[in-house]
């Protein structure tokens, strides 16, 4: 179980790329064509206003033949469609006037006659066509370019559908190197060749070896794959492309393969550097003709990648990562050597690689003197990196909201209840319905104590939590396991029933509460019959022919095996005994404690959450009175000799 820790105000998905593209707007002004299309028509107004409309007072054609007549006109110029002139004297604050020319052939008389002197004016008529004419199918034509650009652009124009939706981040955008990630040394090491490559290819080259071309990173999901490919980048410094594998793939035939060949193109131009296509089994799923056909363009899209990477020269030092999560959904081709040569695991991490990570997230969190790392590593079991970031965060968000100037250890406590259990609930449950889940958790704890071998018991809980939980009881393993014998299976199944008989024993009744008990138990049950071979009756034979994915929890296909119904009656048959033994464990290991049973479940309804240092205590108190007073001499009863 490895993974990596997010550095503290890193967030991958928030860098900008490394790709160098002239915006269209500028951060806090105006849009460039806007702005200039804006001042084109204010230009226009203008040189319409001072050009080409007369200056002066507009006047009527008879109001000037009056002020002519009256003596009022100094000189006028007479063009073809206007009349310009001024006053003898200001009339209304002005001196100046014009009117529109009308065919009045008595009017060079009039003139004569008043001593107005006249000019005539030769009117240019290139100024207005080309503002009337060019100049509109001059803006026509650049607004027409501009919008053609834009479909054609690579910012996301609806004829750039082709080009590959990639991020590009250059060698100085990504600051993330290994000293940043934990808990996946084995992934890291093998890594670690890739790096050295990238900084030295001759190193390698000149022994005549080949580098890998492709690094397939699998893992559960929060692992940290992502981060482990930066963190590649960040320490060869060269340029990232990333890339979803859903983006290649399109409503429009043949649209994928075009966007993997210009992702390839550029990556070239860009030499060295790294690809990584996340979530590679949204493209690279198996090619298989089934009853629905196939789908014909993610075939082309992964055809095209094969191709690529075939194609692709190895000396030219570009590296291809990939992560998936469905590696057995792949496409062999894609995982032949060649292609993707290697395929590093990155697991969830162990209990050391958890404390790592922990110390990762919270370095900018002002931590309590008395938060022990490595204890809430070892309460975290099966937690990712992923997960572990947010128990701190949960954590922070816990102490702030108390007002609390630290995070204190009480924080973790309860994030890791909330992660783990659900968020409490405040619901009022009647005094009956508490007993019977005192009961069932009181029943839970006593048969994990009692048997050897097991898990200690870190708290029990009848506190309402998540969907639908009325108590848990969380026990906290000494150190991480990878095995289990059968001997161990049996005591889990057993502590599974501990609750459903502790209700049996005690109240004569049972309940619903069993049911989440019930379903693991019955899976672990029937996995011991039919995938691990461990019956006696059926032998070590696999009856499970379905392909479960590795790293998701996920049905993998029918639940009824290839056999025989005679089988099929023999593994039932062999699943109900083992159910059956464990509940008459569980029923025996409570009706020997049945005192323990009762006080527990007393101090339980007193508390409501009971940790386990308390349970053991009150025990060992209990286990002390009862072997007293099985070695004690019996009293003779009243009126017996």
């Amino acid at each position: 179980m490895a993974e990596t820790g997010v550095p503290p105000g890193l967030n991958p998905r928030d860098q900008r790329s490394g790709e160098q593209r002239t915006p269209l707007t500028a951060p806090g002004r105006p849009g460039g064509p806007l702005w200039y299309g804006l001042a084109f028509l204010i230009a226009m107004a203008l040189v319409q206003a001072w050009v080409l409309t007369p200056a002066g007072r507009q006047i009527s054609y008879s109001e000037f033949k009056a002020a002519v007549r009256g003596g009022q006109v100094a000189e006028v110029v007479v063009g073809e469609q206007t009349i310009r002139g001024s006053y003898s004297s200001a009339i209304d604050g002005t001196r100046t006037f014009s009117t529109a020319r009308i065919d009045d052939p008595r009017l060079i008389e009039e003139l004569d006659g008043a001593g107005v002197r006249y000019t005539g004016e030769f009117m240019n008529r290139w100024l207005p066509e080309v503002i009337g004419w060019v100049i509109p199918l001059l803006l026509l034509f650049a607004l027409w370019n501009f919008f053609l650009k834009r479909m054609g652009g690579a910012d996301g124009g609806i004829m750039s559908f082709a080009r590959s939706k990639h991020k590009v981040f250059s060698e100085d955008d990504v600051t993330v190197s290994f000293s940043d990630v934990a808990g996946v040394d084995e992934a890291e090491g093998e890594l670690k060749e890739i790096v050295e490559f990238l900084k030295t290819p001759a190193k390698y080259t000149a022994l005549g070896g080949r580098i890998p071309k492709g690094v397939l990173l699998v893992g559960p999901p929060g692992t940290g794959k992502t981060l482990l490919a930066r963190a590649v980048a960040g320490e060869a410094k060269v340029p990232f492309f990333s890339m979803s594998g859903s983006e290649f793939v399109e409503m429009f035939v043949g649209v994928g393969a075009a966007r993997v060949r210009d992702l390839f193109a550029k990556a070239e131009q860009k030499a060295p550097c790294i690809i990584f296509i996340d979530e590679l089994d949204a493209l690279g799923r198996a090619r298989a003709q089934g009853p629905m056909g196939s789908h014909e363009e993610r075939e082309q899209t992964l055809n095209q990648l094969l191709s690529e990477m075939d194609g692709f020269d190895s000396r030219k030092a570009v590296i291809i990562m990939a992560a998936t999560n469905r590696p057995e959904v792949l496409d062999p081709a894609l995982l032949r050597p060649g292609r993707f040569d290697r395929q590093v695991l990155v697991d969830k991490p162990d209990v050391k690689g958890r404390e790592a990570v922990l110390r990762i997230h919270s370095k900018h969190v002002t931590l309590s003197p008395d938060v022990n790392l490595t204890i809430v590593a070892a309460r975290t079991a099966g937690f990712a990196g992923a997960d572990l970031a947010n128990l701190v965060n949960e954590a922070a968000l816990l102490a702030a909201r108390h007002d609390k100037a630290t995070v204190e250890m009480s924080d973790f406590e309860e994030a890791i209840d909330r992660l783990v259990a659900g968020l409490k609930k405040k619901r009022v449950m009647s005094q009956k319905e508490r007993e019977i889940v005192a009961y069932h958790e009181s029943g839970h704890a006593i048969v994990a104590t009692m048997t050897p071998g097991m898990d200690p018991v870190h708290k029990l809980s009848i506190v309402q939590r998540g969907f639908g939980a009325l108590g848990y009881t969380m026990q906290v393993p000494l150190e991480d396991r990878y095995l289990l014998q059968r001997q161990d299976l049996l005591n889990q199944l057993a502590v599974l029933l501990g609750g459903r008989t502790a209700e049996e024993i005690a109240l004569g009744e049972i309940s619903t509460g069993a049911q989440n008990d019930l379903m693991r138990a019955t899976d672990i049950a029937r996995s011991m019959v039919t995938e691990w071979g461990m019956s006696d009756l059926l032998g070590a034979i696999s009856y499970d022919t379905s392909k479960r994915n590795k790293f998701l929890d996920l049905p993998g296909g029918p639940e009824r095996g290839v056999y025989a119904e005679d089988t099929a009656r023999l593994i039932d048959a062999e699943v109900k005994r083992l159910m059956t033994d464990a509940h008459a464990e569980a029923h025996r290991i409570l009706s020997s404690h049945r005192d323990m049973l009762e006080s527990v479940t007393r101090r339980l309804l007193e508390v409501e959450v009971m940790d386990g240092a308390e349970l053991r205590k009150l025990l060992d108190g209990a286990r002390a009175v009862q072997e007293h007073d099985e070695v004690a001499p019996a009293s003779p009863s009243p009126g017996v000799q």
